[in-house]
């Protein structure tokens, strides 16, 4: 930063102190500011602020006299600052004047606290200082003046205290303008009628902003933009990056619900065009708010197309594909009963705003809404390319109880990475017309950064950006031409940018993500009878016997190591061992009390120039006293229930046998005893003796 406290801007050549071309004092030097960077109409209101001139009227840019020296000067402003110093990257050198700034500021009123420069609470200079307006002294011509003054459209809302009080003294004056003056100033004025001026009386005007519409698209809310500036209606042409945030404040501007997509196209070199110069953030509630017409010397060769969705729009969420569903009836927007709407119901939303599949449903997830709730209930088939175009049915509903406010979370703009060995790494593709392409960016039309990257990172889920770069790609493969402008805070790359057409690949982008790796498993292992779960202290080992705890991984990168790292009470542990076919075990010969506590596995691998890690579940173990005394003890009562059946069967065969049957046996006896020898009946004999022992 070159620029010290006491650095200086003025305006000259314009006949006023408060209109003409910007010069910077540097060095002890006046010279015209040369701007390497987009010059915006918040450029302009940090000028005219920091001058003390009121509001921003215009800004353009026009070739200099290239024999004249200027300063070549970084700016990038929010349009908050007060003076430039603060919002410039630096002087980066003196060279000759190519290309020159002009500003015309109010001077004489602005519009301060409101949304925009088109908002506020109406200001006038008296007597070196700026004083609030009451109301009473302020009707709708005067006005129409003022927003005519400052650029904006016709007034839409003329109120006291619209805006605050402000402070200090009021304006003494009444104005009386016929409705046509070109600046306040130039209006009649007299005495105020009023004695005193009530609090909450200090007048707020809102101004309708640019005048804009689309045309040619089969709707009003659809078709190419058209900017009303002199009274005369021209396609829009940009100059710079035109992305879905600014495409959002024309919908909003036009009431016509959320952006569904934009994109610039070839127009006729023939056909006048208002050169507009604009910075949206896509909060602001027209386009006057963050772009002005800076030319008409210029001709449509690439034009501008938005499409909105017209009927439906998802409001309150933390981009266009999330957020409170709330769709329109009678020229009003009503929120939608959670009962009333369903998966197939949120599909066809998700599509119609080329946002992917839906990923969360739930009532009040994005508040609650004001005002009635839609009547009917949607009947989707989950393949309509349009809500409007879904049957509905009366509602069965007799109340939508309170915190039933459907809202809607869509998975966002198909973005995916390949080749990169995860989902979280590789060459970004991009999914557009129902068509996976790869990602194509031309160094003349915008940079690839980290802060792209880092969309792409947090639309994934992927966790932070490690590293981004560009390569050369295959020139006969088609790719999507992406034209964007992303601060890094988005949470979808169509946010900040649109497919432009579609191109053969000569540069393709790669994105590395954090969160690439897979999450390592643990598990454990004993020598004693495997392990014991316990529900109230989890694992469970037996001391002074070994366990194994062993990490492992999906296969997804070669190499890599695991740490084990063990959490005590009195301490914390790591032993690392070298990953072998993804996986490590840890062998603990003898536990004791000591291993007791909580173990996770980290694993890590070198991969794309960079160390990635990723830790596992927590695995908490307990150590148990030795079992083996109870084990003795349990074994031999086991064996006793096992004995004891036995031998109580065989004495109650015994003592229950029937009389008949020993009869029977006795027969058989005697008669083999008749018939056998001497040998043979003493055998018999000795059989029945050992029988009758028994």
């Amino acid at each position: 930063m070159f620029w010290s406290t006491g650095s200086d801007v003025r305006l000259v050549d314009g006949g006023s102190r408060c209109a003409g071309r910007v010069e910077m004092k540097h060095q002890e030097e006046w010279r015209q500011l040369d701007s390497v960077f987009t010059w915006s109409m918040k450029t302009a209101a940090v000028v005219c602020r920091q001058l003390d001139c009121g509001s921003a009227v215009s800004t353009r840019g026009y070739d200099g006299d290239e024999d004249r020296p200027a300063w070549v000067f970084g700016s990038s402003c929010y349009g908050t600052e007060s003076a430039l110093r603060e919002c410039g990257e630096s002087v980066w050198r003196g060279s000759q004047t190519s290309h020159v700034w002009e500003v015309v500021c109010s001077e004489s009123v602005r519009l301060v606290e409101g949304a925009g420069w088109c908002s506020g609470r109406v200001e006038v200079r008296s007597d070196e200082s700026w004083v609030s307006v009451c109301e009473a002294d302020f009707d709708r011509l005067d006005a129409e003046v003022v927003c005519r003054q400052l650029g904006c459209g016709a007034p839409s809302a003329l109120q006291g205290a619209l805006y605050g009080e402000g402070k200090g003294p009021l304006w003494d004056k009444e104005f009386q303008c016929g409705g046509k003056e070109s600046r306040l100033l130039a209006c009649d004025t007299s005495e105020s009628a009023r004695n005193t001026c009530s609090p909450g009386s200090a007048v707020g005007l809102t101004c309708s902003g640019s005048d804009v519409r689309l045309v040619d698209g089969g709707s009003r809310c659809a078709g190419r933009v058209e900017i009303k500036h002199q009274e005369e209606w021209r396609q829009l042409y940009s100059m710079s990056i035109w992305s879905i945030n600014h495409a959002a404040v024309v919908c909003r501007q036009l009431d016509c619900g959320s952006t569904v997509s934009t994109r610039k196209y070839g127009g006729d070199e023939h056909r006048p065009a208002w050169l507009f110069v604009h910075d949206c953030a896509g909060t602001e509630s027209a386009l006057g708010e963050c772009g002005r017409v800076v030319s008409s010397e210029v001709r449509a060769s690439r034009i501008v197309e938005v499409i909105c969705s017209e009927s439906v729009r998802l409001v309150e969420g933390a981009g266009w594909c999330s957020g409170r569903v709330e769709v329109r009836s009678d020229e009003s927007w009503v929120s939608v009963c959670e009962a009333d709407f369903d998966r197939l119901d949120a599909e066809v939303v998700c599509r119609e705003f080329s946002c992917g599949a839906p990923s969360v449903l739930q009532g009040a997830l994005y508040g609650e809404g004001k005002g009635p709730l839609w009547d009917k209930e949607f009947q989707c088939g989950g393949k309509e390319s349009r809500l409007l175009d879904c049957d509905t049915s009366d509602s069965a509903r007799n109340t939508c109880s309170p915190g039933s406010a459907v809202g809607l979370t869509c998975s966002g703009s198909d973005v995916r990475l390949l080749d990169g060995g995860s989902r979280c790494a590789g060459r970004v593709e991009m999914k557009h017309q129902e068509e996976w392409r790869q990602l194509y960016k031309m160094e003349c039309i915008s940079t690839w950064s980290m802060e792209h990257a880092a969309v792409v990172c947090r639309q994934l889920d992927c966790g932070s950006a490690v590293s981004t770069r560009e390569y050369g790609g295959d020139k006969h493969r088609l790719a999507w031409l992406f034209v964007h402008d992303c601060a890094g805070t988005e949470s979808a790359l169509g946010e900040c940018g649109h497919v432009s057409a579609a191109f053969n690949t000569s540069v393709i982008v790669e994105v590395i993500c954090s969160d690439l790796l897979f999450q390592p498993g643990i598990s454990l292992s004993s020598s004693m009878l495997g392990v014991s779960q316990d529900q109230q202290q989890g694992l469970q080992v037996f001391r002074d016997h070994s366990f194994t705890i062993t990490c492992s991984i999906q296969p997804q990168y070669p190499g890599g190591s695991f740490h084990l790292t063990f959490t005590g009470s009195n301490t914390t542990l790591t032993h690392t061992l070298t990953a072998v076919n993804h996986s490590a075990n840890f062998l603990f010969p003898a536990a004791d009390h000591a291993h007791q506590g909580n173990y996770s596995c980290v694993y890590e691998v070198y991969v794309f120039s960079h160390n990635f890690t990723s830790e596992s579940e927590l695995l908490s173990l307990t150590v148990a006293a030795n079992p083996l005394p109870g084990f003795i003890i349990r074994v031999v009562v086991v064996l006793l229930i096992l004995l004891t059946p036995s031998t109580a069967l065989y004495l109650c065969f015994k003592t229950t046998r029937k009389p008949a049957e020993r009869e029977s046996m006795e027969l058989v006896s005697l008669h083999s005893s008749a018939e056998a020898g001497p040998g043979e009946e003493r055998a018999a004999q000795r059989m029945e003796q050992e029988e009758s022992a028994v």
